[in-house]
């Protein structure tokens, strides 16, 4: 996990866990990662960049598990050193990108501690305050992304293993406020899989924000983007403001 944190004069006590995307396959960290973080740095909120390991790495026990539990580790850490890194505890939030838009939302509704390794950090909370997915990949059913179901669950799954991992099916009243950024013309991943989630989230009362743009195709990037595009940043950071994410921190 790679850590950028802000100086102390501009921090806002805000973090967040970016996890690339790659469909399972790679981790394009340094497009997907570092200039999102560089972006939060300079709206004054710490970034954290998880290289998460992959399904098909051949150390593991269980393939599907790996990732979350990175994720919740990532959590788990960032709050224990909150004070040391001047952060607050109640804002710290995980985006997710493509296949990362995956583990960002297993991180926001699978609540059992796959990350529980029997130390110190086993008593810490590793749900997010809050969630944003770009271009997600969220659903292993009919609108799956076809190559991040095959190298998350393998070619011969079964029925009961899509269902778990189709994350729509598994938001919860607790699942962290929202805020989902999809194209319409996303040739990749279907803009459908942010459509799912986002009305599962209204259907448990859960806060969300969503926007799907004409263009912008996959991975809305940072910027040059075409027409109303260009303003998903802006809205985000508004968001955030509006949700009191990036309200300064107290001295």
């Amino acid at each position: 996990m790679y850590a950028f944190l802000v100086p102390q004069g501009e921090n806002k006590g805000t973090a967040v866990v970016i996890c690339p995307g790659g469909g399972y396959e790679r981790l394009s960290h340094i497009y997907n990662g570092f200039q999102f973080a560089k972006w939060f740095n300079a709206h004054g909120i710490n970034a954290f960049v998880l290289l998460y390991r992959l399904p098909h790495q051949t150390d593991l026990q269980n393939r599907e598990t790996a990732p979350l539990m990175d994720a919740q580790r990532a959590i788990k850490m960032i709050r224990a050193n909150a004070s040391k890194w001047s952060l607050d505890k109640n804002k710290i939030g995980v985006m997710g990108i493509s296949a990362g838009g995956h583990v960002a939302s297993a991180l926001g509704t699978h609540f059992e501690d796959v990350a529980s390794i029997r130390d110190t950090l086993d008593t810490i909370n590793y749900r997010p305050d809050f969630m944003i997915l770009l271009s997600p990949v969220i659903t292993m059913g009919r609108y799956a992304h076809p190559g991040s179901k095959r190298n998350f669950l393998g070619p011969d799954t079964t029925a009961a293993m899509i269902n778990r991992y189709s994350n729509e099916l598994q938001v919860k009243a607790n699942t962290p406020p929202t805020f989902i950024i999809h194209a319409q013309n996303d040739s990749t991943v279907n803009m459908r899989n942010s459509l799912l989630f986002y009305n599962a989230l209204i259907e448990k009362g859960v806060q969300a924000s969503i926007h799907i743009f004409p263009q912008g195709a996959h991975g809305i990037a940072l910027t040059d983007n075409p027409g109303s595009t260009a303003l998903w940043m802006d809205l985000l950071y508004l968001w955030l403001n509006e949700k009191a994410f990036v309200v300064p921190k107290k001295k």
